[in-house]
């Protein structure tokens, strides 16, 4: 029998859905109406029992209608049907296309459909498919539908059954409820540990690469946070949005403040080499040097411009040193060379004057002035000798200088006086001395032979100077 058939039947019947067949009569067709069965006692309505151990819930079980629709219902002599209910028996149609048990048979049929969408619902629950909120409604949906809907099968049970889904889903919503709650917090706290950090790096970070990539980080991810109900959601973000935005503005002012920076050390930089390269002809060679020096010591105090610009100004003032430099060194190289030759022809002038005759002090101090004009003809000698060999010159002018102030001194009679006026004064404080010994004066002998002893030692010296 299809489902137009069985509504044609069920529209078939009376106001009330009510016959006036009494239970255990026989139809028109000669089908026997079965027999008013008593209406089974209702258990109490309970919520699902806990599994063992406070594991899953459990729900009571509610048998299959098809199996032995009878049990739950009947249909009456003039085709009413009934089915069982824990308040007694309550009509849900008419079959008039068939016999009772046909009719029983396609209201069992309905009540197993009602069934099953009960137990997809308990399958849902426990194996944790969909949300506790969409199954308590789905469940509540059917609980109001089984007041009256027009099956045959255990009603009652399958109420206790829905109860049970209901209760359930109930507590699973609340579960789930505390379990977004919880989500949300944890998530806002997420999100507000972001915004401090974010708001960290805006005020205090100097490091712009490394804190622009960390924020594009952070973006990404606040946007796999969720669970947070819009309006808190925006608050944080307005928030997170500004530090962003004060950071985009440090960063701004700073690369500005360099820009500007570098304008000035490639204008600076610029007119260093402009001079550097004026020097490169200079000949001039230490004011020059040093000038180079100064320059590149003002290079390094310019600070620095974009990598492009300092290069090329650093190519050209490098350059400009390079020139100036290698003609130096080719200009020493040279002198070094001459200064090597005029070394070995000192050598042999200081090996001629080291043979001067000292014995003919005239003769001897005409070849020294010989000497000495030719060594300053000569010229210079490399630096690291010029002390050298101005000592050696020395040593000869002093041997001829000794010569001659000694023949002076020996024909000098004012020497001769002098040495006199010594004697005589070493022998008078002799005599003073010797007469304060006599006298007992310790402290007047002891001045006067200090005094004869200090004459002494200028009398030594003058006698000396004569020889």
């Amino acid at each position: 029998m299809t489902d137009e058939q069985a509504a044609e039947a069920v529209d078939g019947a009376g106001p009330d859905g009510a016959t006036d067949a009494a239970p255990g009569a026989v139809t028109d067709n000669g089908t026997d109406v079965p027999a008013h069965p008593a209406p089974p006692a209702a258990p109490p309505v309970t919520a699902p029992t806990p599994g063992p151990s406070g594991g899953a819930p459990t729900f009571p079980s509610v048998a299959s209608a098809a199996a032995d629709p009878g049990r739950w219902g009947r249909v009456d002599e003039d085709g009413t049907v009934w089915v069982t209910t824990a308040d007694g028996e309550r009509a849900v149609g008419s079959w008039q296309a068939g016999d009772a048990v046909e009719g029983l048979a396609h209201f069992a049929v309905r009540f197993d459909d009602l069934r099953t969408e009960v137990d997809l619902l308990v399958r849902r629950l426990t194996g944790g498919r969909g949300e506790a909120r969409a199954i308590l409604r789905s469940a509540t949906t059917l609980r109001e539908r089984l007041v009256d809907a027009a099956v045959v099968g255990d009603v009652v049970g399958l109420g206790h059954r829905l109860d049970a889904v209901v209760a359930a889903a109930e507590g699973a919503e609340e579960s789930e409820r505390a379990a977004r709650a919880g989500a949300r917090d944890d998530a806002v706290a997420r999100k507000e540990a972001l915004i401090a950090e974010a708001e960290t790096l805006a005020e205090e970070t100097t490091r712009w690469k490394h804190a622009g990539d960390r924020f594009q980080a952070m973006i990404e991810e606040w946007k796999s946070i969720k669970g947070i109900d819009r309006k808190t959601d925006d608050a944080l973000w307005k928030r997170f949005s500004r530090a962003r935005e004060t950071f985009a503005r440090r960063r701004g002012a700073h690369f500005a403040e360099l820009d500007r920076a570098r304008t000035a050390a490639k204008a600076r930089k610029e007119e260093l080499v402009v001079e550097a390269e004026s020097l490169t002809g200079s000949s001039d060679w230490g004011p020059t040097a040093g000038r180079y020096k100064e320059l590149m010591a003002e290079w390094k105090a310019a600070g620095r411009t974009s990598k492009d610009a300092d290069d090329a100004l650093w190519a050209r003032f490098r350059g400009a040193q390079d020139t100036f430099f290698s003609r130096r060194s080719e200009a020493f190289s040279a002198r070094d060379a001459e200064f090597s030759d005029n070394a070995r022809a000192k050598e042999a002038l200081l090996a001629e004057a080291g043979r001067i005759d000292l014995a003919d002090v005239d003769a001897a101090r005409a070849a020294l002035r010989d000497v000495q004009e030719r060594w300053d003809a000569i010229g210079k000698v490399p630096r690291e000798r010029v002390r050298e060999f101005s000592a050696r010159l020395k040593e000869v002018e002093d041997r001829v200088r000794g010569a001659v102030d000694r023949r002076w001194q020996a024909a000098d009679p004012e020497t001769e006086a002098r040495v006199g006026q010594f004697r005589a004064r070493v022998e008078q404080f002799e005599a003073q001395a010797a007469k304060a010994h006599a006298a007992g004066d310790r402290r007047r002998a002891q001045e006067a032979e200090r005094q004869a002893a200090q004459w002494r030692e200028w009398l030594a010296a003058a006698e000396e100077a004569t020889r």
